[in-house]
C-alpha cells in the first residue's frame, strides 16, 4: 500500500441482537457483541500499523469507546452490501484497501505486499479469499464502485464472483492469503488460535471459553 491508499474498514455497531446473530445460541447474544467489538478492535488496531494516508471507518451504526483515533468514520449507505461497499469504494478519492471485521487475525505483515512502496506498480487489484468463500479483503488501484455492484454477497461463490469480475475487467490481480471469517460458532476458536494472543478477540474468546468450563464444573458439583 503506498502512502497515497486510503484504508477502508466496514463495520457494524458491535450491539446485541445486531451482529454475529450466527453464533447464537451456542454464544448469547451479548457474548456474540463482545466478540464482534473484539474482532472490530483488533482490526482497527492493525489498520492504525499500515501506512496509508487516510484510515476510513465505514460504519453502519453509533462510534463507541472501541474506536481509537485515527479514523475517520463515514455512515454506511442504503441497499445491499454490495450497494455499501461500491459506495465506501466511490469514496475514497484514490487508491483503496477495504476490509472487513470478521478477520481478527488481520496483521500488517499479511498485508504486506499491499503495504509495499509498488504496490501499485505490481497490480491493479489485489483479493484476499475467505474460507467460506466470500472475501475479507479487496485493493483497488482505481476504485470503480462499478466492480463490486451487482456481485451476489454471502453465498458460497460471492468471492469467485468477485475475483471474476476484476480479471474480466483486464485488471491484474495479485492474491492476499486465504483467511477464516468469524460466522459460526465453530470459527471463534479457529480464529482465535491464529490472532495475537495479546490481541482482543483472542482474550475474549478465552475469557468466554473459561466462563463455560466453570459453569460445567460448577453444574457438575451442584
Amino acid at each position: 500500500m503506498s502512502p497515497g491508499t486510503t484504508l477502508l474498514v466496514i463495520a457494524k455497531e458491535p450491539l446485541p441482537g445486531r451482529v454475529k446473530t450466527r453464533l447464537t445460541p451456542a454464544y448469547s447474544p451479548p457474548e456474540a457483541a463482545a466478540l464482534a467489538r473484539a474482532a472490530l478492535a483488533d482490526t482497527l488496531a492493525a489498520g492504525l500499523a499500515l501506512p496509508v494516508r487516510r484510515r476510513v471507518l465505514v460504519l453502519d451504526g453509533t462510534p463507541g469507546d472501541w474506536l481509537p483515533s485515527g479514523y475517520d468514520v463515514v455512515p454506511q449507505c442504503a441497499g445491499g452490501l454490495d450497494e455499501r461497499l461500491a459506495a465506501a469504494f466511490a469514496g475514497a478519492g484514490g487508491p483503496a484497501l477495504l476490509v472487513g471485521m470478521d478477520t481478527p487475525q488481520l496483521t500488517a505483515w499479511l498485508l504486506a505486499s499491499v503495504t509495499a512502496p509498488d504496490a501499485w506498480e505490481r497490480a491493479d487489484a489485489y483479493f484476499g479469499p475467505a474460507l467460506d468463500g466470500g472475501f475479507w479483503a479487496l485493493g483497488l488501484a482505481e476504485p470503480d464502485p462499478a466492480l463490486v455492484r451487482g456481485v451476489p454477497m454471502s453465498v458460497p461463490h460471492t468471492g469467485a464472483v468477485q475475483r471474476r469480475r476484476l480479471t474480466d475487467a483486464g485488471l491484474r490481480v495479485a492474491g492476499l492469503p486465504p483467511l477464516r471469517d468469524v460466522d459460526t460458532p465453530a470459527d471463534v476458536p479457529l480464529v482465535a488460535a491464529d490472532c495475537p494472543a495479546e490481541g482482543a478477540f483472542a482474550a475474549e474468546a478465552r475469557r468466554l471459553d473459561a466462563g463455560r468450563r466453570a459453569g460445567l464444573v460448577t453444574e457438575g458439583v451442584g
